[in-house]
């Protein structure tokens, strides 16, 4: 048997980016599965309707892309783009500053 051996070249990540409707209940009843089938599927949320994952090897890609596509719903967009780990590893992330909530100060207690 010949070994494969995992490089960054191997490794795939799956971006799933979706514009679902919202008009009506079933729309967003729709949409709510949709979001929690990719969840269960093991899918992130990297930005509101871009979800990712990792996968280690492009059969195991294959394998997340068709279960998108079965609970994928009829209306809308859907696209799938498949990344080696090669390729993430050279996206640029740039993050503005996050306000930090108020924490509430604890009330001291004393005992006398």
């Amino acid at each position: 048997m010949s070994e494969t051996r995992l490089n960054s070249y191997h490794i795939m990540w799956l971006f799933v980016m979706f514009d679902l409707p919202t008009v009506t209940k079933k729309d967003k009843k729709e949409s709510a599965l949709f979001r929690k089938n990719l969840e269960k599927d093991g899918f992130t949320m990297h930005q509101w309707s871009v979800y990712i994952r990792y996968c280690g090897s492009l059969e195991s890609a294959q394998l997340h892309i068709k279960r998108v596509r079965k609970f994928t719903p009829d209306k809308g967009q859907v696209s799938i783009l498949t990344i080696t780990d090669k390729q993430y590893s050279n996206i640029i992330n740039i993050w503005g500053t996050i306000e930090k909530r108020k924490a509430s100060i604890p009330m001291q207690l004393e005992f006398f």
